[in-house]
């Protein structure tokens, strides 16, 4: 891609431009519905050009459409929001002089030298999938080049069989295709004084080399992606995580909140707990997955409202009926505390995939 990708939601955009241009060609009416046409009035000499379409949104043949601007894509469709703009997000998160940092995962990673973001990532998916953060080597660098990527994976909506970071990169590494090649299993290694699962896979055809490592934080699993041919820059790059910040909380099998961020429970929104609870009625756009996060405070009612993946009219629906939500308050240690748990909503024909039960793939000495 040449140009910067920028996903720009602009819903009710093409149903606007259609009504301004429908008034515009359309002459007045009377209160009884019969247009008022000005007397002597020549008709109007005809054209090859076609006319403004009706209403619809269908700008295909409308001459006159203002053009998109160069490096924007319009994306019609679910996106994310949250019922306000305090409480940090998953993919709140920024570059500030060479430094991505992410209030939600309490996550701060220096960025490699002579590395930079060109394309900012995709709005998270029905899953809960979030690319966090893309790099490049600048046009400088020197050497083999390669792509790093940081992913977060929602636990609570995952279609991945596994519980936590391990047991996903356990999965990962038993699911590899047949032209893949396992270069080094999944093991627990520490970084940042952190636990991690390291796991490196190749494509001997096409001489890559892909070193992924994992933990988990707020019940997401967390990994950084290298790509490349020259195993010596990936090695560089796996150093370059020993200097960034973590949360207390993140592990291989331990990133389950506390501590400054709420703890985060599945299925904590059961009939067991809900006290109070007004349902959303979806009139439109009801077969979508739509998965939503929410944290209860001390005293069970709902403090924040994380719609992942809806439509405008659903997210509007859905965060006015959970704000009205209350629950048990959440003990540890016998005290109330704040707890974080997701919701899906509307309809998920998606089944999980089972589990890898055998390993098919070797691995590389």
């Amino acid at each position: 891609m040449k140009s910067k990708l920028l996903c720009v939601l602009l819903l009710s955009w093409g149903v606007i431009y259609a009504q301004e241009a429908g008034s515009q060609n359309n002459p007045p009416t009377s209160p009884d519905g019969v247009a008022q046409q000005q007397q002597n009035q020549a008709p109007a000499p005809e054209t090859s050009q076609p006319s403004a379409p009706p209403q619809g949104g269908d700008f295909s043949n409308n001459w006159d459409a203002p053009k998109v601007p160069a490096g924007v894509i319009l994306v019609k469709g679910a996106w994310a929001s949250a019922s306000d703009s305090i409480t940090p997000l998953p993919e709140g998160g920024g570059i500030t002089d060479k430094v991505y940092k992410n209030d939600y995962f309490g996550l701060s990673y220096s960025l490699p030298a002579d590395w930079y973001q060109k394309f900012a990532g995709p709005p998270p998916s029905d899953s809960g999938s979030y690319v966090l953060l893309q790099l490049r080597p600048t046009e400088t660098f020197k050497g083999t080049k390669g792509t790093a990527l940081v992913t977060a994976q929602d636990l609570f909506f995952s279609m991945l069989p596994g519980k936590n970071a391990l047991e996903l990169a356990n999965y990962s590494a038993k699911s590899l295709r047949s032209d893949y090649t396992l270069e080094k299993a999944p093991e627990e290694i520490t970084l940042a004084r952190r636990s991690f699962v390291r796991m490196a896979y190749a494509s001997p055809a096409a001489g890559l080399h892909w070193y992924v490592l994992s933990t988990e934080i707020r019940c997401h699993a967390l990994q950084f992606v290298f790509i490349s041919r020259d195993t010596q820059l990936l090695d560089r790059m796996v150093q370059s995580l020993d200097k960034m910040t973590l949360p207390e909380e993140a592990g291989a099998i331990t990133g389950t909140g506390g501590g400054k961020a709420p703890v985060c429970v599945k299925n904590y929104a059961g009939p067991n707990n809900v006290v109070n609870r007004v349902e959303p009625v979806l009139p439109d756009h009801k077969y979508n997955p739509i998965p939503v996060r929410i944290i209860i405070g001390k005293n069970g009612k709902v403090t924040h409202v994380h719609m992942i993946s809806a439509f405008p009219d659903q997210a509007k629906i859905i965060t006015d009926a959970l704000l009205q939500w209350e629950f048990k308050p959440y003990l540890v240690n016998g005290e109330p505390a704040e707890v974080e748990t997701g919701i899906m909503f509307g309809l998920n024909p998606r089944p999980q995939r089972k589990a890898a039960t055998k390993q098919s793939n070797p691995v590389s000495d």
